[in-house]
């Protein structure tokens, strides 16, 4: 049975209740299946619009994907 933690929660940029979401999810797709970090968002900070599951052997490649992302703005 999954558990979720939540790890983080942001506001989201634009929107007047919106929500991200950070949280851990132990045994996403059954027994024996390896955490994830969900990230999820809530545009009226309460039902969840998207959701994404990241495997923890990937955080380093998005975080280096977001900050090239973060650096087109600038």
């Amino acid at each position: 049975m999954s558990v979720i933690t939540k790890i983080e929660e942001l506001d989201l940029a634009g929107t007047k209740k919106g929500k991200i979401v950070i949280s851990n999810v132990t045994e996403p797709y059954g027994a024996n299946t390896a955490d994830i970090i969900s990230i999820a968002i809530a545009l009226n900070g309460d039902d969840v619009q998207w959701k994404a599951h990241i495997p923890y052997e990937n955080i380093d490649g998005l975080i280096e994907a977001l900050n090239k992302a973060k650096n087109l703005k600038k």
